[in-house]
């Protein structure tokens, strides 16, 4: 008499499940498998951005929160050139926002931030400014050496040049009229744009040179002259994911959606140019 094998059940369940894999074609689900389709997890991503940013982003975070449940967006406002050193010191950072090309062209030559996920989102322009009293009758920055005008100007506030890419701007618009030396004296520096624009609004300066953006903001200054663009660099405001960042693909999202048509309209009300 022949003794019957006995093939225990879940062995039984496993034969026939690759038999039917075997037949239609269909893979066996398996562990890889199902995580690719679980929902992605949150994330945070931190943005470096300068300081003339910060209420657009502000008010773009609630957009890209709706759109994007998942993801957490922490700002960390700036010069960009102190935020071009952090990043370059190792400071948390997945993404850089700069109101200056220059400060990220020394990332890029240091391969600190993605080059293929670098791009130009806006462009701005540079004014002078003076408290929304003021009697000064200026309408153009070359008066400001006129005998007339200097002996009425004690401090003029500026952002640092070494670190402040409005001070920088603003210094090479002040050589290119030959006034950077006559007015050395006078100078007030900020250590970001806004404490330019707090200087002015406070009395502490009679006249600023800050972005247009900036100026907007403000009920206490009023623009007395737009600083010809052709005296300074362009004045463009690159983004870029920093290089070795756990989650490119995120920020490559936030970078997109920076550029989408209803953002870049947004930022088009705060007062930026679009390129």
């Amino acid at each position: 008499m022949k003794r019957r094998q006995f093939i225990p059940p879940f062995l039984v369940g496993l034969i026939a499940s690759f038999m039917l894999s075997a037949c239609t074609g269909v893979p066996l689900a398996t562990t890889q498998n199902i995580s690719s389709t679980a929902p992605s997890p949150a994330t945070t991503l931190t943005v470096s951005a300068a300081a003339s940013l910060q209420d657009a982003l502000d008010a773009i975070a609630p957009q890209f929160s709706q759109a994007y449940p998942n993801i957490t967006i922490e700002y960390n406002f700036g010069s960009s050139g102190a935020l071009q050193q952090q990043i370059e010191q190792g400071a948390p950072a997945d993404i850089f926002f700069s109101a200056a090309t220059e400060k990220m062209d020394k990332l890029a030559a240091k391969r600190l931030i993605n080059p293929a996920s670098r791009r130009d989102v806006l462009a701005n322009s540079l004014v002078l400014i003076a408290p929304v009293d003021s009697q000064l009758a200026i309408t153009e920055l070359s008066q400001l050496e006129s005998a007339k005008i200097n002996p009425l100007i004690d401090r003029l506030a500026v952002g640092e040049f070494r670190s402040v890419p409005a001070g920088q701007y603003a210094q090479q618009a002040l050589k290119s009229f030959q006034m950077l030396e006559p007015l050395q004296s006078k100078f007030v520096f900020g250590n970001t744009v806004r404490n330019v624009l707090g200087a002015v609004e406070s009395g502490n300066a009679e006249l600023g040179i800050v972005y247009a953006t900036d100026a907007a903001l403000s009920e206490k200054v009023k623009v007395l002259s737009t600083v010809p663009p052709q005296s300074h660099s362009p004045i463009v405001y690159p983004i870029a994911a920093v290089e070795g960042i756990a989650e490119p693909d995120v920020a490559q999202t936030f970078i997109d959606f920076l550029l989408s048509e209803q953002i870049q309209s947004t930022f088009v009300e705060f007062g930026f140019d679009r390129l």
